[in-house]
């Protein structure tokens, strides 16, 4: 295989809630109205992502597995996922806030969907003044069926809002109740998984006059107690490495990079994805470099030896 930082076409999908900051902040070439996500990197079934530069541009996602196994993903993810790409990434722009929702586990996903469950994270890159998510409940010793009964009037009652700003981090797990609120630019990791129950979705009309579907009663089933409000804390470091999260299903670190740098990933037995969230980056590795902006994603193959860095004020979110 060869090695070189591949680009992907990213997926625009309109949302109810979508807004303008993936192109106006981001600089992507949009021409939909209200697009709330760009999927970067996906394998979900008919969201197929496509290269975009270099050798393999024109083929996908899934064809480059298929051609190279666990030289592309690695020996421990081919053995579990196969076939398929284990990881869902995002930038997500809510202009106004998204449902009150929460994800399944693998077992529940399994059995009603024969999918993947949904463990997700937020970078949040930026957010308007004042701008909050919502984040577990208030009391975590609510009865669960009240999920069946949020109205305008308790909603703030039930559920847990935290205030954010850019910088900051956030573990979500399958069963946690969650929701990025009106004005937040986040870059999002999760699983390879589409699958959303709604909990409440703020009393709005959609664009045929109905309100949306929600799914109270497999919320219910769905919803897990956190002790925790999944708040990253931690403070970076230059040209260092530094930890956000460390799950079952994915290590998210955050690289603030100032300087030229190498580092050596034969070790890893991953590919590694590189999302840009800040400034840009020269990232070099094969004898191939691209230029990665602020709101671009590259993705270097699991055989990838060693990765260097150039910036004088990049910030990378590096997951694998």
């Amino acid at each position: 295989m060869i090695v070189y930082p591949i680009k992907f076409n990213p997926i625009f999908k309109e949302k109810i809630w979508g807004g303008n900051k993936l192109s106006n902040v981001l600089g992507k070439e949009i021409n939909k109205n209200n697009v709330g996500e760009s999927w970067e990197i996906s394998g979900v079934d008919g969201n197929i992502s496509i290269v975009s530069n270099g050798f393999y541009k024109g083929e996908s996602i899934k064809d480059l597995i298929i051609q190279h196994e666990a030289r592309f993903v690695g020996a421990h993810n081919f053995e579990y996922y196969g076939y398929n790409f284990p990881l869902l990434i995002k930038f997500l722009d809510a202009k106004t806030d998204l449902s009150v929702q929460v994800h399944p586990d693998n077992d529940m996903a399994k059995k009603y969907h024969n999918s993947f469950g949904k463990t997700e994270m937020w970078y949040i890159m930026d957010s308007d003044e004042n701008a909050n998510i919502v984040l577990g409940l208030k009391d975590e010793n609510t009865n669960f069926e009240i999920l069946n009964n949020i109205t305008s009037q308790n909603v703030y009652t039930i559920f847990n809002t935290e205030k954010v700003k850019k910088g900051d981090s956030f573990f979500i797990p399958a069963g946690k109740i969650h929701a990025i609120g009106a004005g937040v630019l986040a870059a999002e990791i999760q699983q390879t998984s589409d699958i959303t129950y709604r909990v409440y979705d703020w009393d709005r009309i959609d664009t045929s006059g109905e309100k949306r579907d929600l799914h109270t009663k497999l919320a219910e089933q769905a919803t897990k107690r956190f002790d925790s409000n999944g708040k990253s804390q931690i403070k970076t470091q230059s040209n260092n490495r530094v930890n956000l999260v460390n799950c079952d299903y994915f290590t998210t670190n955050i690289l603030e990079i100032n300087e030229e740098q190498i580092k050596d990933y034969r070790n890893l037995d991953s590919f590694v994805v590189f999302m840009c969230v800040e400034g840009s980056v020269d990232i070099t590795a094969g004898n191939y470099s691209e230029n990665l902006k602020m709101g671009e994603t590259i993705l270097l193959p699991a055989i990838t030896e060693e990765i260097k860095f150039n910036s004088a004020d990049g910030k990378l979110l590096e997951i694998f």
